[in-house]
């Protein structure tokens, strides 16, 4: 079995055990990071990325939010160390396995991104979110709590936030499937 395949089984492992663990039975691999890798490897294909670490990083990027590994806002930088694990445990090249690292590390934003792998990874993030906008309702009502009144209010600044979080390149390329989102989900 190649070593995407081994992780991606990992993942769905993982996923499937908090889903039936946790309070909130949220499905990591259904509702976010089939999406993650699949945005991950067109843009790694469109943009003369390595497919191989950009789908490893886009597998293991919220590893530590599956893993319930300390605090939401950590979860980069706690995802690296489980990541780390979970590579050399499978053998990986010492060399791929760290531009891995840094695709799950600097995977919040774009801005952070120091080579095109870590970009795909990044951007795949929040493209990810506009390909399960349900997702969005469900972090809406469930993890922050928000008011059926607030949320057109709501999804119109997490769009942003999300648009604005992209890199000049996708941003570009995004730029007239986002509209057409904010106008059929906001009106």
């Amino acid at each position: 079995m190649d070593i995407i395949e081994s992780v991606k089984e990992y993942v769905i492992r993982q996923s499937n055990e908090y889903k039936s663990n946790a309070d909130d039975h949220y499905d990591f691999w259904n509702e976010h990071i089939k999406y993650v890798l699949a945005e991950s490897v067109k843009l790694a294909n469109e943009y003369g990325a390595d497919v191989e670490i950009v789908s490893l990083g886009a597998l293991l990027h919220d590893i530590a939010l599956i893993n319930k590994v300390g605090d939401r806002k950590d979860h980069h930088a706690n995802g690296e160390i489980i990541a780390r694990k979970v590579l050399e445990d499978l053998n990986y090249d010492p060399d791929k396995k760290e531009r891995v690292l840094k695709c799950v590390y600097n995977h919040r934003s774009s801005k952070n991104s120091e080579s095109i792998e870590e970009t795909c990874v990044a951007d795949a993030d929040i493209l990810a979110h506009f390909d399960n906008i349900p997702m969005l309702f469900n972090s809406a009502f469930v993890r922050n709590n928000i008011e059926l009144n607030d949320i057109k209010e709501w999804l119109n600044e997490a769009f942003k936030k999300d648009y604005n979080d992209l890199s000049d390149r996708t941003k570009e390329s995004f730029r007239h499937r986002y509209e057409l989102i904010k106008e059929v989900v906001i009106g």
